[in-house]
Protein backbone atom coordinates (compact mmCIF):
# COMPACT_ATOMS: atom_id res chain seq x y z
CA UNK A 1 0.00 0.00 0.00
CA UNK A 2 1.37 3.12 -0.91
CA UNK A 3 1.74 5.82 1.96
CA UNK A 4 -0.56 8.28 0.11
CA UNK A 5 -3.30 5.77 0.36
CA UNK A 6 -2.44 5.19 3.87
CA UNK A 7 -2.15 8.43 5.10
CA UNK A 8 -5.70 9.34 3.38
CA UNK A 9 -7.14 6.18 5.00
CA UNK A 10 -5.79 7.10 8.55
CA UNK A 11 -7.29 11.11 8.08
CA UNK A 12 -10.55 9.41 6.82
CA UNK A 13 -10.69 7.26 9.89
CA UNK A 14 -10.20 9.86 12.13
CA UNK A 15 -12.38 12.28 10.88
CA UNK A 16 -15.25 9.34 11.42
CA UNK A 17 -13.76 9.24 14.33
CA UNK A 18 -14.29 12.40 15.55
CA UNK A 19 -17.63 12.43 13.65
CA UNK A 20 -19.01 9.38 15.71
CA UNK A 21 -17.71 10.92 18.75
CA UNK A 22 -19.80 13.99 18.18
CA UNK A 23 -22.80 12.21 17.62
CA UNK A 24 -22.40 9.49 20.60
CA UNK A 25 -21.85 12.37 22.93
CA UNK A 26 -24.54 12.25 25.66
CA UNK A 27 -25.86 16.04 25.02
CA UNK A 28 -29.10 16.66 23.60
CA UNK A 29 -29.16 16.24 20.12
CA UNK A 30 -30.31 19.87 19.20
CA UNK A 31 -27.45 20.88 21.45
CA UNK A 32 -24.96 18.84 19.07
CA UNK A 33 -26.17 20.30 16.37
CA UNK A 34 -25.24 23.83 17.21
CA UNK A 35 -22.08 22.84 17.90
CA UNK A 36 -21.46 21.35 14.69
CA UNK A 37 -23.63 24.60 12.94
CA UNK A 38 -21.11 26.92 14.98
CA UNK A 39 -17.85 24.93 13.82
CA UNK A 40 -18.93 24.66 10.10
CA UNK A 41 -19.60 28.20 10.15
CA UNK A 42 -16.44 29.12 11.70
CA UNK A 43 -14.50 27.04 9.35
CA UNK A 44 -16.30 28.61 6.45
CA UNK A 45 -15.76 31.84 8.04
CA UNK A 46 -11.76 30.77 8.33
CA UNK A 47 -11.37 29.11 5.01
CA UNK A 48 -12.88 32.48 3.17
CA UNK A 49 -9.93 34.71 4.83
CA UNK A 50 -7.59 32.57 3.83
CA UNK A 51 -8.74 32.49 0.58
CA UNK A 52 -9.05 36.41 0.67
CA UNK A 53 -5.20 36.19 2.30
CA UNK A 54 -4.09 34.13 -0.60
CA UNK A 55 -5.85 36.08 -3.44
CA UNK A 56 -4.15 39.35 -1.85
CA UNK A 57 -0.51 37.82 -1.86
CA UNK A 58 -1.24 36.33 -5.33
CA UNK A 59 -2.52 39.81 -7.19
CA UNK A 60 0.27 41.61 -5.21
CA UNK A 61 3.02 39.03 -6.72
CA UNK A 62 1.16 40.29 -10.23
CA UNK A 63 1.29 43.37 -9.85
CA UNK A 64 5.04 43.49 -9.34
CA UNK A 65 5.83 41.06 -12.13
CA UNK A 66 3.40 42.93 -14.84
CA UNK A 67 5.21 46.63 -13.29
CA UNK A 68 8.49 44.70 -14.12
CA UNK A 69 7.96 43.42 -17.35
CA UNK A 70 6.31 47.00 -18.07
CA UNK A 71 9.74 48.40 -17.01
CA UNK A 72 11.69 46.43 -19.37
CA UNK A 73 9.34 46.98 -22.80
CA UNK A 74 9.78 50.51 -21.57
CA UNK A 75 14.12 50.22 -21.44
CA UNK A 76 14.16 48.20 -24.52
CA UNK A 77 11.80 50.88 -26.30
CA UNK A 78 13.85 53.08 -25.22
CA UNK A 79 17.23 51.29 -26.23
CA UNK A 80 15.56 50.72 -29.64
CA UNK A 81 14.81 54.73 -30.17
CA UNK A 82 18.80 56.02 -29.38
CA UNK A 83 20.01 52.61 -31.46
CA UNK A 84 18.25 54.23 -34.42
Amino acid sequence: MSKSKLLAGLLVGAAAGALLGILMAPEKGSETRKKLSKKKDKLGEDLKNKFGEVKETLKGKFDNIRSEANEIIEKEKEAKRNFS
